[in-house]
């Protein structure tokens, strides 16, 4: 057995006996998850879904790149369909920039390779869950999502500008019009691709938040932040946050419920949301599959657009506050 596979098999055997000996955590996490799922995820991820999945099958992305492939190319070094898939990318949420991308390399309309430079900062959180349920959900403050959103579009406008690269794509100066599929075609196409996909979502959110409840309940957690609140001066509400974000994103931001609105608190926010967590980057795994496209690009992106968004956030807050 190859050690990556042994090393699997030994994680999925402790985290059965985990899973077992702490149900009640694992229960009570897959209820919170579901609660995320079915008041923020379903429906605020649904829609963009369906409508980047009827765009594309309208070639509607294709007309916009052609509008825009100077601007893209010389920003970001690459084509003019990275403007829809940004747009797209910052309005629905995570991982729906990864999902347009998948899509698009698929039909053909954008390579693996630049798919990859894509997916560094086009796979982003959206305006829903940053204004929604953190500025009002956490923070009862909608200009405080708003600061959070804004702040999270530029850190993805700056990931893409420092990984742009040297390397530009070739411009074209055929026409593209909007393709002439039919409605009655696309949108029933579109629907079932963007229902199929949010089960599938719902799903590793349930599961994590099964995972990062039983860690809970068994102590793993309490230790870890424990320990980082004792060697920092983060507040140990603030250390659970992070420990539970870097593992599923809508239970760290829940864990910061009822916290003031300071520079720390909303720098937190912003470190989570620019990372994702790890059930993120598992979504992102999912829909990339048979693309060609390596999820260390958007591991990379992330950490970049996480940090950058925590350095801006603390800097501007700083003096708003």
């Amino acid at each position: 057995m190859k050690k990556t596979n042994l090393a699997a098999f030994a994680l999925t055997v402790l985290l059965l006996i985990a899973l077992v000996i702490a149900s009640d955590g694992a229960v009570q996490g897959a209820k919170a998850s579901l609660t995320t799922c079915s008041g923020i995820i379903i429906p605020c991820l649904f829609p963009f879904f369906v409508v980047s999945y009827l765009a594309g099958n309208l070639g509607l992305p294709a007309y916009l790149g052609s509008k825009l492939q100077t601007p893209m190319a010389l920003l970001f070094g690459t084509s003019g369909t990275g403007a829809g898939i940004f747009i797209l990318g910052i309005l629905g949420g995570y991982p729906l920039g990864a999902a347009v991308i998948a899509d698009h390399v698929h039909r053909g309309d954008i390579s693996p390779r630049e798919g990859n430079k894509l997916l560094t900062f086009c796979n982003n959180s959206g305006p829903s869950f940053l204004i929604g349920a953190i500025g009002i959900g956490v923070f009862h403050s909608a200009p405080a999502g708003v600061l959070l959103y804004g702040i999270h579009i530029l850190s993805a406008i700056i990931t893409g500008l420092f990984l742009s690269g040297t390397e530009t794509p070739k411009l074209t100066s055929a026409p593209i019009f909007i393709s002439s599929a039919n409605l009655s075609t696309a949108l029933p196409d579109a629907i079932s691709k963007a229902a199929l996909q949010i089960v599938q979502i719902c799903g590793y959110v349930i599961f994590f938040g099964a995972v990062a409840g039983t860690l809970e309940e068994i102590g793993v957690f309490s230790a870890v932040y424990g320990s980082i609140a004792a060697y920092t001066p983060l507040p140990l509400q603030y250390c659970r946050a992070i420990c539970m974000g870097l593992l599923e994103l809508g239970c760290g931001i829940g864990a910061m419920a009822g916290a003031p609105i300071t520079a720390q608190a909303l720098t937190i926010c912003s470190l989570l949301t620019g990372f994702g967590g790890l059930s993120v980057c598992m979504q992102t795994a999912g829909v990339l599959s048979d693309t060609g496209i390596k999820l260390r690009h958007h591991l990379f992106g992330r950490i970049c657009c996480g940090g950058i968004g925590a350095f801006l956030t603390y800097t501007i807050s700083s003096f708003l506050l």
